[in-house]
C-alpha cells in the first residue's frame, strides 16, 4: 500500500477504494469474463498501476474525460477514484457496449461512491458532446481510436492512449489518414509499453 500511495501520491482512503474495486473484480470475474484470467495473477501491475500512471498526463484544467470501451474500468474507473481525491471537478464518462460490464462498472461506482457517468452504448452513438480528454486502453488500433475521438474532442483537447510494442507501426498507419501531434512516454509498468499523448487531430484530405 505504502508504495502505491507514494508512487501515485494518493491517500490511504483512495487506496482503500481501489482495494474494494479489486476485490469486486475477483468476485465478478467468477461469473463474467471481465478481464483475462492470466492478468489477475499480477492484477495491480497489469491493471491498477497501469491505469493510475495515466493520471499525471491529465491537465489540471481538464473539466471532463471520456473513456472509450471501458470494459472492467481500466483505466477510467481507476482514474475516477483518484480524481475524487485530487481533482473532484473532473467529470468522467465511461462508454461500454457490453451490458454485463456496464453492470459491473455501476456496482463499483456505487461501492466507491465516485462521481462518474456510465453509458451502456457504443461511442458512435455519442453526438453533440465534446471532451477535454479522451482515453482508451486495449480497445482497437490507433487509426480507429482517432476516428472515434475526432468528432468528440474539444478545442485543445488531448487523447491519452497506452500502447504496446507495436506503437510506432500504429502511429505510421494512422498518419496515412490523419494529421496529429504526438508525445511518446515510457510506461512505468511495461518494458515495451508507451503512453501516447495526442492532440491537433485532423483528417487528411483524400486525393481526388
Amino acid at each position: 500500500m505504502e508504495n502505491f500511495c507514494k508512487t501515485y501520491n494518493v491517500s490511504r482512503e483512495t487506496y482503500a477504494k481501489l482495494q474494494q474495486y479489486c476485490a469486486s473484480l475477483f468476485e465478478w470475474q467468477q461469473k463474467f469474463n471481465l478481464v483475462s484470467n492470466n492478468s489477475l495473477q499480477d492484477v495491480w501491475k497489469r491493471h491498477f498501476n497501469d491505469s493510475a500512471q495515466l493520471f499525471d498526463y491529465i491537465p489540471q484544467s481538464a473539466a471532463n474525460l471520456l473513456d472509450i470501451g471501458s470494459g472492467a474500468g481500466f483505466p477510467a474507473m481507476v482514474l475516477a477514484i483518484i480524481a475524487a481525491e485530487k481533482t473532484p471537478y473532473l467529470n468522467i464518462t465511461m462508454v461500454e457496449s457490453v451490458a454485463k460490464k456496464t453492470l459491473f462498472l455501476n456496482h463499483v461506482k456505487n461501492l466507491t461512491a465516485i462521481n462518474a457517468e456510465i453509458l451502456n452504448t457504443r461511442v458512435e452513438n455519442l453526438h453533440g458532446r465534446k471532451f477535454d480528454i479522451i482515453t482508451a486502453r486495449a480497445v482497437t488500433s490507433l487509426n480507429d481510436l482517432l476516428n472515434y475521438a475526432f468528432p468528440l474532442l474539444g478545442v485543445d483537447g488531448k487523447c491519452i492512449f497506452p500502447k504496446g510494442k507495436s506503437y510506432q507501426q500504429e502511429i505510421d498507419s494512422a498518419r496515412k489518414n490523419w494529421t496529429f501531434s504526438v508525445e511518446i512516454f515510457d510506461s512505468q509498468t511495461s518494458q515495451d509499453g508507451k503512453i501516447l499523448v495526442i492532440k491537433n487531430i485532423a483528417p487528411k484530405r483524400r486525393k481526388q
